[in-house]
């Protein structure tokens, strides 16, 4: 149940950055639902293998270069999916930024209070006598 909650969260976020952003286009609330689940395989898949394969200039450009390959990703995602449409690189660049500080922001907000909420107890005390 936690699982769609932040599939619906992870949606609504990517209508509010193309709202907020002119140069992203998303036709429909089932293609922001088709493009999470895309995004989220691109990113599970794609990403740590191209990060690994650009490890030095990643290193050089102190991590900068991670925007560039989010960037291309989402360029890959609009191709995949119909009805999510990018006018171009640094659209897509600035796209990502925004989507992660708005998803940050639906997350800290939500029910969960973050993935690991359930997690964080105070720790138990124990009296040993004697």
């Amino acid at each position: 149940m936690d699982i769609l909650f932040q599939w619906l969260v992870s949606a609504l976020a990517i209508l509010v950055s193309s709202y907020v952003l002119p140069g992203i286009q998303v036709e429909s609330f089932f293609v922001a639902l088709v493009l999470v689940v895309v995004l989220g395989l691109i990113n599970a898949v794609l990403k740590p293998v191209i990060v690994l394969l650009t490890l030095p200039v990643n290193i050089v450009t102190l991590g900068l270069f991670t925007l560039v390959i989010n960037g291309v990703l989402v360029l890959l995602a609009s191709s995949i999916v119909p009805g999510f449409h990018v006018a171009g690189f640094w659209w897509a660049v600035l796209f990502s930024l925004v989507l992660t500080l708005v998803n940050g922001f639906f997350r800290k907000f939500s029910r969960s209070n973050g993935h690991y909420a359930h997690v964080v107890r105070k720790p138990a005390t124990f009296k040993i006598e004697e």
